[in-house]
């Protein structure tokens, strides 16, 4: 999967399951306070990589990823 695509997906599951404004999601936007991320709706997120990516997300891994572009990256490590 190429980052494009990466960035595509999970551009779609936040808008399309979590509701989120799309015209927010940007590779610099910060996940909680320019997107709008709280917890619930990490703990969806958790699962819709999960389900869409094949691996499971651990917290202490995600303590550094504050940006969109930064959820990206964790994500294109985590399947290549």
């Amino acid at each position: 999967m190429t980052r494009t695509e990466i960035e595509a997906t999970v551009k779609d599951f936040l808008v399309e399951d979590l509701e989120l404004d799309e015209e927010k999601i940007k590779p610099e936007a910060r996940l909680k306070e320019d997107i709008g991320v709280d917890s619930l709706d990490f703990v969806d997120i958790v699962v819709i990589v999960e389900k869409k990516f094949g691996f499971k997300i651990k917290p202490e891994e995600m303590q550094q990823v504050k940006t969109f572009g930064q959820f990206c990256d964790y994500i294109e490590l985590k399947i290549s």
